[in-house]
């Protein structure tokens, strides 16, 4: 079997060892970056398809996208918890085989969360290759129902819409104080602009004075016997 190898990261999920087309697919999640070297290595053994990611909201996109046929993941992760992404995992796909992680001081709530999720197990921290070996029939095995899915809506609601309001037309605008009118205060007489004579009027003016003072000298003359 021809093997290709490479690596990738995009938006915090890395896609390792890809083998060929009809491998399976494991999704593993977790943000310590130890756990998921070690369980990259124990399903590269497996030639499984492995897909690795860091948070539990991008653990269910990436779920949704991919539909892997495993998905180990750890319960104590950043954005949404392991149990809370598992749930919405199952919600999406009935035939989801979910492996929880966790260490050995969160026994119980492993437990309580296998049995929520209706996981096919989980497997204690640090993980080995001898504790995935132990329990492979449980991951072979039959998928358990999940009686958490009843409570998601509870755990997990879905955030109310905000309604908008509809729009009745242009905002009425508000009652404004009525404003006086400033006084007009008239101009003195002196500064008052008067009308312009004409070039033509003065003209005629002058040669009325200019006629009448030539007149009024001719009969001065006349008078006197000069002429």
């Amino acid at each position: 079997m021809s093997v290709k190898y490479f690596t990738y990261t995009l938006a915090m999920v890395k896609v390792t060892d890809v083998v060929d087309d009809e491998a399976p697919t494991v999704l593993l999640v977790d943000n310590n970056q130890m756990s998921l070297h070690r369980l990259t290595n124990i399903f590269r053994q497996r030639e499984f398809n492995v897909v690795t990611c860091e948070d539990g909201d991008r653990a269910v996109d990436e779920y949704i996208r991919l539909d892997p046929e495993l998905v180990v993941i750890s319960l104590d992760i950043p954005s949404m918890d392991g149990h809370l992404a598992a749930l919405e995992m199952r919600e999406h796909g009935k035939d989801c085989r979910i492996l929880f992680s966790a260490p050995k001081r969160q026994a119980q709530l492993a437990q309580d969360a296998t049995y929520s999720a209706g996981a096919i197990g989980w497997v204690e921290k640090p993980i080995t290759a001898a504790a995935i070996d132990s329990i492979w029939s449980l991951v072979l095995g039959p998928i358990p129902e999940a009686p958490g899915l009843e409570d998601l809506d509870s755990i997990h609601p879905v955030e109310e819409m905000i309604e908008v309001e509809s729009d009745e037309g242009p905002m009425p605008l508000p009652d404004l104080p009525a404003i006086a009118p400033l006084p007009i205060n008239p101009l003195p007489v002196e500064q008052r602009v008067q009308p312009k004579r004409s070039s033509k009027g003065k003209r005629l003016v002058i040669v009325l004075m200019i006629f009448t003072g030539l007149g009024a000298a001719g009969w001065y003359a006349w008078s006197n016997g000069l002429i």
